[in-house]
């Protein structure tokens, strides 16, 4: 059997958006680093984020603000230690992105001074989302991407999968050690082996899992599987964040239409022109998330509508145009113009709020083995995710793990042996088709009985399937060689059972989670934490 190609390096980053970016340029100074990318470099949930990133720099505005208003946006679940840390650190590591070359809109003040524009989104009380009109994760990706591919120290590993991580238990070791991680170079159709002193997976969340999602097609939760496989906790999978507002139209799916546009006045209106969010809540358009994402939910069920609608028409042509030129080209481009028309919109799965368990280092349960961004469950966002603190918890988290690793560097110098990939005892699949229809199935399922409204029965149902696609799957894995769509599948159909799980172990309706059993509150409640087996 030929030998497999090895990479030897300090830290192996899984994914390359912004978490992965951030702590592959922090760490580059000191350590030999290797980013794995599944697709292309750009490719990733950050380059489509279009609202901002939140953080202070308006002296009328506080930390104090910024953490009042995640700790009401999280519906009492947040970790205040997680939510202090990260507001604490939020204008550092907007300054650090600002030194990188991200370019943030500016304007003149009176005194012709130059000052960061400010938005405002749903549960900020205070403008403070730093943006780059209304394409901001283009803009902070292409200028990471640019900074890492001219580092020496940083070598970039593009269509690659990552299949599993390499614990002890592999070489009759210390299971909760990770030496590296098993990858598919999907170019050359091999498995190939990075042997790395630490890891980092910064593979973004698991939205891929449902039938209708704002992510791209790499969304499909492979870190959060690989940890579980691996051995750490997961915690709060349950908490599924469906945004409001993604277009509805054929020729454009997943493309979503900011927050921001609410924050700069739209209004959500039903098929015949009248608003309903002022009958939800007393925010309105300006609500969480989640009120605002089951308010659509309920008025397109309770009408038997397709989609309700986002009207920005009574704002001024070339406000509309100068903020969201992205929204206003799209959206032109299938016929609809945003300056005299409403958007018709659904609501569509957006962000994975839970994640594997870290701490404000971002290392998980395993040793040498960190997590960072959408991946992780840091308890930043609790049951939801406020607005735009999506790519700071990427920024702030990643400088977090960056720090403890140097530190750590010189202190761990061994990299064992490691087995080769043994695929000398499987054959090439003639049955794709059975990943396909695994695929549509699960994905189906998940969005009827696991979606923004849940119950027990479809919990039990969902819970049902998703064990006879698993042993399904897990069997076709074991009898047939690697394949991208096969990768994936076993990843989603790991992270549908975590999701569900989550799900039927929370007894009330919180934040994302709205179960028609148990809508009332329970006055103590905590993380929804899942161990691994032994």
């Amino acid at each position: 059997m030929m030998q497999a190609k090895e990479y030897l390096c300090d830290v192996l980053i899984v994914g390359s958006g912004a978490a992965g970016l951030s702590l592959a340029l922090q760490l580059a100074e000191q350590a030999q680093v290797i980013v794995l990318s599944k697709g292309p470099l750009r490719e990733g949930s950050t380059l489509y984020a279009q609202g901002g990133i939140a953080a202070v720099f308006d002296e009328n505005d506080s930390i104090a603000s910024h953490v009042d208003d995640t700790l009401i946006a999280g519906a009492g679940l947040c970790d205040s230690t997680a939510v202090q840390y990260t507001a604490g650190h939020a204008k550092a590591a907007m300054e650090w992105l600002i030194a990188q070359g991200v370019p943030f809109d500016q304007y003149r003040d009176e005194d012709g001074s130059l000052k960061y524009h400010l938005t405002r989104e749903g549960g900020h009380s205070h403008r403070r989302i730093l943006h780059a009109a209304d394409a901001t994760g283009q803009a902070v990706q292409i200028t990471l991407v640019a900074q890492v591919k001219a580092h020496p120290n940083i070598r970039l590993l593009e269509n690659y999968n990552a299949i599993d991580l390499i614990n002890g238990r592999k070489i009759g070791r210390d299971p909760k050690q990770c030496y590296g991680a098993y990858v598919w170079n999907k170019s050359a159709a091999k498995v190939e082996l990075v042997r790395s002193r630490f890891t980092a997976l910064a593979t973004g969340g698991a939205s891929k899992v449902y039938l209708y999602t704002s992510n791209p097609d790499v969304a499909s939760g492979d870190g959060i599987a690989m940890a579980w496989r691996a051995g750490c906790r997961v915690a709060n999978m349950e908490f599924n964040q469906f945004h409001p507002t993604s277009l509805y139209h054929p020729d454009a799916p997943n493309f979503l239409i900011t927050e921001a546009m609410r924050g700069e006045g739209a209004y959500l209106k039903r098929p015949d022109g009248s608003r309903f969010m002022p009958d939800f809540d007393e925010r309105a358009e300006l609500a969480p998330r989640d009120i605002v994402a089951r308010a659509i939910d309920y008025e397109m069920k309770r009408l038997g509508a397709n989609c309700v609608y986002l009207d920005i028409s009574h704002q001024p042509k070339d406000f509309i145009i100068e903020h969201f030129p992205t929204i206003y080209a799209k959206c032109l481009s299938v016929g609809i113009d945003i300056t005299r028309q409403p958007i018709p919109v659904v609501p569509a799965a957006h962000y994975t709020c839970g994640g594997v368990m870290t701490n404000l280092n971002g290392q998980t349960d395993i040793s040498n083995l960190y997590a960072v961004g959408e991946v992780a469950y840091t308890g930043l966002h609790g049951a939801n995710r406020m607005a735009s603190n999506s790519l700071l918890e990427c920024v702030v988290f990643a400088r977090a793990a960056a720090q403890r690793i140097l530190s750590q560097l010189d202190s761990n110098s061994e990299l064992p042996a490691l087995p080769v990939w043994d695929d000398s005892r499987v054959s090439d699949s003639d049955e794709e088709v059975v990943i396909t229809h695994n695929w549509h199935e699960l994905r189906l399922f998940m969005w009827d009985y696991v979606g923004i409204v849940r119950t027990n029965k479809r919990l039990e149902r969902a819970l049902h399937r998703v064990e006879l696609l698993k042993r399904e799957i897990h069997d076709y894995y074991s009898h047939f060689r690697i394949s991208h769509n096969l990768l994936e599948l076993r990843n989603l159909v790991q992270v549908a059972e975590l999701i569900i799980r989550c799900a039927m172990q929370r007894k009330e309706s919180r934040g994302l989670h709205y179960n028609l059993d148990y809508p009332a509150l329970l006055p103590d409640s905590g993380p929804s934490v899942l161990q691994p087996p032994q």
